[in-house]
Protein backbone atom coordinates (compact mmCIF):
# COMPACT_ATOMS: atom_id res chain seq x y z
CA UNK A 1 0.00 0.00 0.00
CA UNK A 2 0.78 3.27 -0.76
CA UNK A 3 2.58 6.51 1.89
CA UNK A 4 0.72 9.29 2.45
CA UNK A 5 2.50 13.12 3.27
CA UNK A 6 3.19 11.62 6.93
CA UNK A 7 4.37 8.19 5.58
CA UNK A 8 1.14 6.16 6.77
CA UNK A 9 -0.61 3.94 4.17
CA UNK A 10 -2.26 6.78 2.24
CA UNK A 11 -6.09 7.26 2.31
CA UNK A 12 -9.18 8.75 0.35
CA UNK A 13 -8.31 11.93 2.29
CA UNK A 14 -4.45 12.26 1.06
CA UNK A 15 -6.07 11.56 -2.35
CA UNK A 16 -8.39 14.40 -2.29
CA UNK A 17 -6.09 16.68 -0.91
CA UNK A 18 -3.37 16.43 -3.86
CA UNK A 19 -6.36 16.06 -6.50
CA UNK A 20 -7.19 18.77 -4.61
CA UNK A 21 -11.36 17.77 -4.95
CA UNK A 22 -13.92 16.54 -2.82
CA UNK A 23 -14.11 13.27 -1.03
CA UNK A 24 -17.44 12.32 -2.56
CA UNK A 25 -16.09 13.01 -5.99
CA UNK A 26 -12.42 10.97 -5.17
CA UNK A 27 -15.18 7.96 -4.29
CA UNK A 28 -17.07 8.14 -7.50
CA UNK A 29 -14.15 7.87 -9.69
CA UNK A 30 -12.52 5.33 -7.90
CA UNK A 31 -15.18 3.35 -7.66
CA UNK A 32 -16.80 4.18 -10.83
CA UNK A 33 -20.30 5.11 -9.47
CA UNK A 34 -21.71 8.81 -10.44
CA UNK A 35 -21.66 11.52 -13.26
CA UNK A 36 -17.56 12.20 -12.95
CA UNK A 37 -16.34 15.11 -15.44
CA UNK A 38 -13.01 13.70 -17.62
CA UNK A 39 -11.28 16.34 -16.04
CA UNK A 40 -11.85 15.11 -12.44
CA UNK A 41 -11.39 11.86 -13.06
CA UNK A 42 -7.86 12.31 -14.60
CA UNK A 43 -6.44 14.35 -11.13
CA UNK A 44 -7.92 11.34 -8.98
CA UNK A 45 -5.81 8.97 -11.07
CA UNK A 46 -3.38 10.69 -11.16
CA UNK A 47 -3.28 11.53 -7.23
CA UNK A 48 -4.25 7.55 -6.79
CA UNK A 49 -1.10 6.82 -9.03
CA UNK A 50 1.35 8.93 -7.21
CA UNK A 51 0.46 7.64 -4.04
CA UNK A 52 -0.17 4.64 -4.75
CA UNK A 53 -3.50 4.53 -3.32
CA UNK A 54 -5.57 1.31 -2.48
CA UNK A 55 -9.06 1.82 -1.73
CA UNK A 56 -10.20 0.78 2.15
CA UNK A 57 -13.87 -0.53 2.92
CA UNK A 58 -14.89 2.48 4.47
CA UNK A 59 -14.13 4.35 1.10
CA UNK A 60 -16.00 1.39 -1.30
CA UNK A 61 -19.12 1.99 1.60
CA UNK A 62 -19.25 5.76 0.99
CA UNK A 63 -18.84 5.36 -3.24
CA UNK A 64 -22.37 3.33 -2.63
CA UNK A 65 -24.24 5.22 -0.71
CA UNK A 66 -27.38 6.59 -1.87
CA UNK A 67 -28.31 9.50 0.03
CA UNK A 68 -25.46 12.63 1.45
CA UNK A 69 -23.99 12.05 5.09
CA UNK A 70 -23.38 14.79 6.88
CA UNK A 71 -20.36 15.84 9.76
CA UNK A 72 -21.71 17.89 12.18
CA UNK A 73 -18.98 18.48 14.90
CA UNK A 74 -19.87 20.24 18.35
CA UNK A 75 -17.92 21.68 21.33
CA UNK A 76 -20.30 20.36 23.48
CA UNK A 77 -23.47 18.92 24.33
CA UNK A 78 -24.50 20.44 27.18
CA UNK A 79 -26.95 23.32 27.72
CA UNK A 80 -29.73 24.12 25.88
CA UNK A 81 -28.74 26.19 22.83
CA UNK A 82 -27.24 22.79 21.13
CA UNK A 83 -30.22 20.94 21.54
CA UNK A 84 -32.56 23.43 19.61
CA UNK A 85 -29.04 23.85 17.23
CA UNK A 86 -29.40 20.02 16.56
CA UNK A 87 -32.89 19.66 16.23
CA UNK A 88 -33.29 22.49 13.63
CA UNK A 89 -30.16 20.67 11.41
CA UNK A 90 -31.34 17.07 11.90
CA UNK A 91 -35.32 18.33 10.86
CA UNK A 92 -33.63 19.62 7.71
CA UNK A 93 -31.93 17.16 7.01
CA UNK A 94 -34.42 14.21 7.77
CA UNK A 95 -37.11 15.72 5.27
CA UNK A 96 -34.16 16.15 2.31
CA UNK A 97 -32.39 12.69 2.79
CA UNK A 98 -29.42 12.99 4.70
CA UNK A 99 -27.92 11.19 7.54
CA UNK A 100 -25.87 12.88 10.24
CA UNK A 101 -23.22 11.84 12.13
CA UNK A 102 -22.03 13.88 14.67
CA UNK A 103 -18.63 14.37 16.82
CA UNK A 104 -18.28 16.03 19.91
CA UNK A 105 -14.42 17.59 20.37
CA UNK A 106 -15.18 18.23 24.43
CA UNK A 107 -12.65 15.97 25.93
CA UNK A 108 -10.88 14.12 23.01
CA UNK A 109 -7.53 13.68 23.23
CA UNK A 110 -6.71 14.45 19.23
CA UNK A 111 -9.94 15.49 17.65
CA UNK A 112 -7.70 16.68 14.75
CA UNK A 113 -7.23 12.18 13.59
CA UNK A 114 -11.28 12.04 14.86
CA UNK A 115 -12.26 14.65 12.00
CA UNK A 116 -9.64 13.09 9.41
CA UNK A 117 -11.28 9.91 10.16
CA UNK A 118 -15.05 11.67 9.92
CA UNK A 119 -13.96 13.54 6.47
CA UNK A 120 -13.27 9.84 4.99
CA UNK A 121 -17.15 9.01 5.57
CA UNK A 122 -19.17 12.03 4.88
CA UNK A 123 -19.61 14.26 1.93
CA UNK A 124 -19.58 17.81 3.98
CA UNK A 125 -18.91 18.94 7.29
CA UNK A 126 -20.43 21.64 9.52
CA UNK A 127 -17.93 23.01 12.66
CA UNK A 128 -19.78 25.03 15.38
CA UNK A 129 -17.39 28.00 16.70
CA UNK A 130 -14.37 26.53 18.50
CA UNK A 131 -15.26 22.87 18.19
CA UNK A 132 -12.09 22.92 15.90
CA UNK A 133 -8.49 24.65 16.03
CA UNK A 134 -8.06 27.12 12.32
CA UNK A 135 -5.58 24.74 11.35
CA UNK A 136 -7.95 21.86 11.46
CA UNK A 137 -10.57 23.86 9.23
CA UNK A 138 -7.76 24.85 6.97
CA UNK A 139 -6.53 21.37 6.21
CA UNK A 140 -9.72 20.51 5.49
CA UNK A 141 -10.12 23.55 3.05
CA UNK A 142 -7.06 22.63 1.04
CA UNK A 143 -8.43 18.75 0.73
CA UNK A 144 -11.74 20.11 -0.56
CA UNK A 145 -14.19 19.07 1.62
CA UNK A 146 -17.31 21.28 1.88
CA UNK A 147 -17.34 22.98 5.35
CA UNK A 148 -19.89 25.54 6.90
CA UNK A 149 -18.86 26.96 9.62
CA UNK A 150 -21.63 28.45 12.46
CA UNK A 151 -20.65 30.78 15.07
CA UNK A 152 -17.57 31.01 13.77
CA UNK A 153 -15.59 34.49 12.24
CA UNK A 154 -15.94 34.02 7.96
CA UNK A 155 -12.94 31.87 6.59
CA UNK A 156 -12.04 32.13 3.10
CA UNK A 157 -13.49 29.78 0.91
CA UNK A 158 -15.56 28.09 3.72
CA UNK A 159 -19.51 28.97 4.41
CA UNK A 160 -20.69 30.53 7.60
CA UNK A 161 -23.93 31.03 9.36
CA UNK A 162 -24.15 32.83 12.52
CA UNK A 163 -26.03 35.37 14.17
CA UNK A 164 -25.89 39.02 15.15
CA UNK A 165 -24.24 39.61 18.56
CA UNK A 166 -22.77 43.19 18.70
CA UNK A 167 -25.64 45.93 17.87
CA UNK A 168 -28.28 43.68 20.09
CA UNK A 169 -25.47 43.51 23.01
CA UNK A 170 -24.97 47.51 22.13
CA UNK A 171 -29.03 47.89 22.19
CA UNK A 172 -29.46 45.90 25.44
CA UNK A 173 -26.58 47.72 27.47
CA UNK A 174 -27.49 51.49 26.09
CA UNK A 175 -31.02 50.77 27.75
CA UNK A 176 -30.10 49.90 30.80
CA UNK A 177 -27.61 52.81 30.74
CA UNK A 178 -30.39 55.11 30.05
CA UNK A 179 -32.62 53.79 33.13
CA UNK A 180 -30.04 55.20 35.43
CA UNK A 181 -27.90 51.51 35.77
CA UNK A 182 -24.13 52.51 35.17
CA UNK A 183 -22.43 50.26 37.14
CA UNK A 184 -22.64 47.47 35.07
CA UNK A 185 -20.95 44.11 34.93
CA UNK A 186 -20.27 41.73 31.78
CA UNK A 187 -20.08 38.13 33.11
CA UNK A 188 -18.61 35.55 30.50
CA UNK A 189 -15.84 35.10 29.35
CA UNK A 190 -15.34 36.66 25.87
CA UNK A 191 -12.03 34.59 24.85
CA UNK A 192 -14.39 31.63 25.29
CA UNK A 193 -16.19 31.96 21.87
CA UNK A 194 -16.40 34.55 18.61
CA UNK A 195 -20.05 34.94 19.66
CA UNK A 196 -19.37 35.73 23.32
CA UNK A 197 -16.28 38.39 22.46
CA UNK A 198 -18.84 40.06 20.18
CA UNK A 199 -21.58 40.25 22.82
CA UNK A 200 -18.68 42.28 24.60
CA UNK A 201 -17.48 43.87 21.95
CA UNK A 202 -21.04 45.66 21.53
CA UNK A 203 -21.28 45.81 25.63
CA UNK A 204 -17.95 47.90 25.51
CA UNK A 205 -19.42 50.22 22.58
CA UNK A 206 -22.62 51.29 24.68
CA UNK A 207 -19.77 52.69 27.44
CA UNK A 208 -17.47 54.28 24.85
CA UNK A 209 -20.38 55.77 23.11
CA UNK A 210 -21.06 57.79 26.31
CA UNK A 211 -17.64 58.74 27.04
CA UNK A 212 -18.10 56.09 30.17
CA UNK A 213 -14.98 53.49 30.85
CA UNK A 214 -15.35 50.49 29.80
CA UNK A 215 -15.29 47.57 32.47
CA UNK A 216 -13.51 44.73 32.32
CA UNK A 217 -15.40 41.19 31.81
CA UNK A 218 -15.88 38.98 34.76
CA UNK A 219 -13.97 35.95 33.09
CA UNK A 220 -16.85 33.45 34.00
CA UNK A 221 -17.89 30.09 32.16
CA UNK A 222 -20.99 30.02 30.43
CA UNK A 223 -22.67 27.49 32.65
CA UNK A 224 -24.86 27.08 35.52
CA UNK A 225 -22.47 25.76 37.99
CA UNK A 226 -20.41 28.65 37.23
CA UNK A 227 -23.22 31.13 37.32
CA UNK A 228 -24.29 30.02 41.14
CA UNK A 229 -20.38 30.16 42.08
CA UNK A 230 -19.86 33.95 40.67
CA UNK A 231 -23.73 35.25 42.32
CA UNK A 232 -22.35 33.42 45.87
CA UNK A 233 -19.16 35.37 45.34
CA UNK A 234 -21.36 39.02 45.22
CA UNK A 235 -23.35 37.72 47.99
CA UNK A 236 -20.52 36.97 50.36
CA UNK A 237 -18.32 40.41 49.68
CA UNK A 238 -21.09 42.42 49.37
CA UNK A 239 -20.17 43.75 45.73
CA UNK A 240 -22.65 46.63 44.53
CA UNK A 241 -23.55 46.90 41.20
CA UNK A 242 -26.16 48.27 38.89
CA UNK A 243 -26.70 45.32 36.87
CA UNK A 244 -25.08 42.10 35.49
CA UNK A 245 -25.26 41.52 31.59
CA UNK A 246 -24.81 37.99 31.41
CA UNK A 247 -23.44 36.35 27.87
CA UNK A 248 -26.28 33.57 28.21
CA UNK A 249 -28.99 32.73 29.53
CA UNK A 250 -27.14 29.53 31.93
CA UNK A 251 -25.21 32.34 33.97
CA UNK A 252 -28.13 34.51 33.75
CA UNK A 253 -30.62 32.53 35.33
CA UNK A 254 -28.23 30.46 37.82
CA UNK A 255 -27.14 34.24 38.73
CA UNK A 256 -31.10 35.53 39.03
CA UNK A 257 -32.15 32.60 41.09
CA UNK A 258 -29.27 32.80 43.89
CA UNK A 259 -29.58 36.49 44.28
CA UNK A 260 -33.17 35.86 45.01
CA UNK A 261 -31.97 33.31 47.51
CA UNK A 262 -29.66 35.75 49.29
CA UNK A 263 -31.94 38.36 49.54
CA UNK A 264 -31.51 40.54 46.43
CA UNK A 265 -34.06 41.85 44.78
CA UNK A 266 -34.30 41.91 41.02
CA UNK A 267 -34.89 44.03 39.30
CA UNK A 268 -35.07 46.93 42.28
CA UNK A 269 -31.84 46.29 43.99
CA UNK A 270 -29.59 44.63 40.50
CA UNK A 271 -30.60 44.13 37.04
CA UNK A 272 -29.79 40.78 35.48
CA UNK A 273 -30.05 39.69 31.60
CA UNK A 274 -28.87 37.10 29.70
CA UNK A 275 -28.24 35.72 26.17
CA UNK A 276 -30.03 33.39 23.61
CA UNK A 277 -34.47 33.04 25.29
CA UNK A 278 -34.24 28.92 26.42
CA UNK A 279 -37.93 28.43 27.19
CA UNK A 280 -36.41 28.93 31.02
CA UNK A 281 -36.23 32.59 30.96
CA UNK A 282 -39.70 33.27 30.40
CA UNK A 283 -41.28 31.46 33.15
CA UNK A 284 -38.86 32.52 35.81
CA UNK A 285 -39.77 35.21 38.20
CA UNK A 286 -39.08 38.25 37.09
CA UNK A 287 -39.35 37.12 33.66
CA UNK A 288 -34.98 37.14 32.07
CA UNK A 289 -34.73 40.29 29.92
CA UNK A 290 -32.61 38.64 27.02
CA UNK A 291 -31.70 38.36 23.48
CA UNK A 292 -33.25 35.74 20.95
CA UNK A 293 -31.42 34.55 18.70
CA UNK A 294 -33.06 31.55 16.34
CA UNK A 295 -30.89 28.20 17.09
CA UNK A 296 -33.10 26.27 15.25
CA UNK A 297 -32.97 28.19 12.66
CA UNK A 298 -29.02 28.14 12.55
CA UNK A 299 -29.10 24.62 12.37
CA UNK A 300 -31.64 24.76 9.63
CA UNK A 301 -29.93 26.98 7.37
CA UNK A 302 -26.58 25.14 8.55
CA UNK A 303 -27.93 21.98 7.22
CA UNK A 304 -29.00 23.84 3.59
CA UNK A 305 -25.88 25.56 2.51
CA UNK A 306 -23.49 22.28 3.43
CA UNK A 307 -26.23 20.54 0.96
CA UNK A 308 -25.90 23.09 -1.60
CA UNK A 309 -22.00 23.58 -1.62
CA UNK A 310 -22.05 19.22 -1.65
CA UNK A 311 -24.33 19.01 -4.67
CA UNK A 312 -22.63 22.06 -6.61
CA UNK A 313 -25.63 23.83 -6.25
CA UNK A 314 -23.32 26.95 -5.68
CA UNK A 315 -19.71 27.08 -5.49
CA UNK A 316 -19.04 30.66 -4.11
CA UNK A 317 -18.77 30.96 -0.45
CA UNK A 318 -21.39 32.86 1.68
CA UNK A 319 -21.64 34.23 4.56
CA UNK A 320 -25.19 34.65 6.65
CA UNK A 321 -25.89 36.53 9.81
CA UNK A 322 -29.25 36.04 11.03
CA UNK A 323 -31.14 38.99 13.38
CA UNK A 324 -31.55 38.74 16.50
CA UNK A 325 -34.68 40.10 19.17
CA UNK A 326 -34.22 42.02 22.26
CA UNK A 327 -36.48 41.25 25.00
CA UNK A 328 -37.26 43.05 27.50
CA UNK A 329 -38.98 41.13 30.69
CA UNK A 330 -38.86 41.85 34.12
CA UNK A 331 -35.85 41.04 35.41
CA UNK A 332 -34.40 44.64 33.91
CA UNK A 333 -37.58 46.86 35.15
CA UNK A 334 -39.49 46.40 31.72
CA UNK A 335 -43.13 44.73 31.27
CA UNK A 336 -42.84 41.35 29.86
CA UNK A 337 -43.53 40.97 26.22
CA UNK A 338 -41.97 44.08 24.58
CA UNK A 339 -39.15 42.73 21.50
CA UNK A 340 -36.74 44.96 19.37
CA UNK A 341 -35.31 43.04 16.13
CA UNK A 342 -32.24 43.80 14.84
CA UNK A 343 -31.49 43.38 10.96
CA UNK A 344 -30.58 40.14 9.35
CA UNK A 345 -28.02 39.83 6.86
CA UNK A 346 -26.40 37.31 4.30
Amino acid sequence: MGSGPTGKPATIYDVAALAKLSIATVSRVLQGTGPVSAKARARVDQAAHELNYVPLRAARSLAVQRHEAHGLVLPDLAGPFYGDLLMGYERWAGEHGQSVILTVTHGNPDPSRTIRDLAGRVDGIVVHGNALELAVVQDLRRANVPIVLVAHPPVTGCDSVRTESASSAEQLTSRLLEHGRPKLLFVGDPDSSYDVSERYVGFSAAFRSRGLEVPKPERVPLTETAGEAYANKLLEASIRVDGLVCANDELGLAILNTLGDGGVVVPDDVVVTGWDDVMAARYVRPGLTTVRQPMAELGRLAAQRLHERITGERTRARNDVLGTELVLRGSCGTGPGETKATRSTG
